[in-house]
């Protein structure tokens, strides 16, 4: 009687039926997208039969969705809290399954291009707008940790997901049906998305800074575009202009946030007791997710001659325990273990699977599959409780530009390390490979096995073998660093996230400003 305030503003409104269906509607699109990043695995070879593009036709047809999505995270997200989540989200899922549609149905290559752009326009729409109403929906700090896992599980396991259903779909389809699985969900989404999902947005956001979306996307585009060159092609003059390029422009993007009236990422963002050290541990997150997945698909063709498509199979063994990673993580900080040690732990778990993949022989098929089940979950864990960290620490007016950065950080954490610890695995096969061996073999594992069925007998098979020994030392020379690396994260969040409570970081208007649009 003596505070009614802090008794009705210290518990925050618990989600129920409604909000819980409406997570389930978000996440279809969420694992689409996610999908769409690898879903072209094994529909290359039909579409260059059927539309015949160029070489360069062919890497656009493969690579402009992902530049596309990592270019407009950050700016779509900015968009989403002005004009509302919910209306950017139903925008992007109109777009993303129109251009499924066209990209079906496509008669050339310049088609399918710009179809896949459109594709990467709309991604950028929806992966943001769904964490953003996940913040907004499930206010009770316990259900948004449940909520977030699910939501980080499901984006991990559409990238694994969309390879295999790409070789499914192809062998008993045509390459079109790979992007008109994405029509269902996306229509589903516009029928019940209005009715199900609550608007949300800054009620004060200021006019949009047009400046700063040309300068996100040169500062994005270029450091993405060449660690993923200098990851394919080694280390070149090109690429690191183009890194080098980015990163000036970045300093100019970051000034200009500090210096606009309404910045598109508001420097306000990194005062979040908790925030900064979100996003830089989820870059690293990213790091030691997609170093492993740089070599470990080219274990499975390459080392032990599986097919793209029985290769893609058996990666879907390690997604078994992912489903267990996030809803564990969750526990456990529910349950009162400190956030910090959660994350250190989840790092540390990565870390011993970098390890047993540093293990790896060449005949080591299990190991492999085990150590990437023990990372991938590790890094689940971590990235749960990370985005959990950054959307609960941010005001929640801010929550797409929060979810933004978050995204971009995995970006650049992916291309980062394909890059890095590519260099690594490329230096050591380089310097295994005999001196002996033509050129293309001494370059690539591929180029050395296309190099040995040319030659006769016993010369063949041993400079196979030779080649897919360098590639193990090589790969496991990669997991040591990666596994280095990933140890030295689990002390830095047991450092840097010691003492921070997200449910005191909640701020007391938000329930009611999230509840608001909901009963309209």
């Amino acid at each position: 009687m003596t505070n009614p305030t802090s008794a009705t503003t210290s518990q925050p409104a618990r989600a129920g039926r409604r909000e819980w269906t409406a997570l389930g509607v978000l996440m279809l699109p969420l694992l689409l997208v996610s999908m769409d990043v690898s879903v072209l695995y094994f529909a290359i070879p039909s579409i260059s039969a059927d539309l015949e593009p160029s070489g360069t036709q062919q890497l656009w047809i493969f690579d402009i969705y992902g530049f596309v999505l990592a270019g407009l995270l950050m700016t779509m997200g900015s968009l989403g809290d002005r004009i509302g989540r919910r209306r950017l989200l139903l925008i992007g899922a109109a777009a993303f399954g129109t251009a499924s549609l066209v990209a079906a149905y496509a008669d050339s290559a310049e088609t399918l291009i710009a179809a896949r752009a459109v594709l990467g326009i709309g991604g950028a729409t929806l992966m943001p707008s769904t964490m953003a109403l996940v913040r907004t929906m499930f206010t009770d700090p316990a259900q948004r940790t449940k909520a977030i896992g699910l939501w980080s599980g499901v984006m991990t396991g559409g990238i694994a997901l969309g390879s295999v259903m790409s070789g499914v779909l192809v062998e008993h389809f045509w390459w079109g049906s790979v992007f008109l699985v994405n029509l269902p969900a996306m229509v589903l989404l516009l029928l019940v998305g209005p009715f199900l999902l609550p608007e949300s947005k800054n009620p004060a956001p200021g006019r949009f800074d047009l400046l700063s979306v040309p300068l996100s996307m040169a500062a994005v585009l270029p450091v993405i575009y060449g660690l993923k060159e200098i990851a394919a092609e080694g280390w070149n003059v090109r690429h690191v202009v183009a890194v080098t390029v980015g990163l000036l422009f970045a300093v100019f993007f970051f000034q200009r946030q500090r210096t606009a009236a309404s910045p598109l990422i508001s420097p306000a963002l990194f005062r979040g007791h908790g925030f900064t050290p979100a996003v830089a541990l989820n870059l690293v997150s990213a790091f030691g997710l997609m170093g492993s997945a740089y070599f470990t698909t080219q274990y499975l063709q390459s080392v032990l001659d599986k097919s793209a498509l029985e290769a893609a199979l058996w990666s879907l063994l390690p997604s078994v325990p992912i489903g267990l990673a996030a809803p564990v993580s969750a526990g456990l900080v529910q349950r009162g273990v400190p956030r910090g040690h959660v994350v250190a732990g989840g790092f540390t778990v990565a870390a011993s699977g970098y390890l047993m993949l540093s293990l790896t022989g060449t005949d080591a098929m299990w190991l492999l599959l085990a150590a990437c089940g023990v990372l991938a979950s590790g890094i689940v864990a971590v990235m749960s409780q990370l985005a959990d960290l950054a959307l609960s620490t941010a005001p929640v007016e801010k929550a797409g530009a929060a979810s933004s950065l978050m995204e971009t950080g995995t970006e650049f954490g992916g291309a980062l390390s394909m890059a890095a610890l590519g260099s690594i695995g490329t230096a050591v096969y380089r310097s295994d490979m005999p001196g002996s061996a033509p050129e293309p073999a001494r370059e690539t594992l591929g180029g050395a096995l296309a190099v040995a069925r040319q030659m006769p007998g016993r010369t063949g098979e041993a400079l196979a073998t030779a080649a897919r020994e360098a590639f193990t030392h090589g790969m496991q020379t990669a997991a040591v660093v990666g596994a280095v690396l990933l140890l030295a994260a689990a002390a830095l969040a047991a450092l840097g996230l010691r003492g921070i409570q997200v449910r005191e970081q909640t701020p007391e208007p938000e329930p009611e400003q999230a509840a608001k649009p909901a009963a309209v």
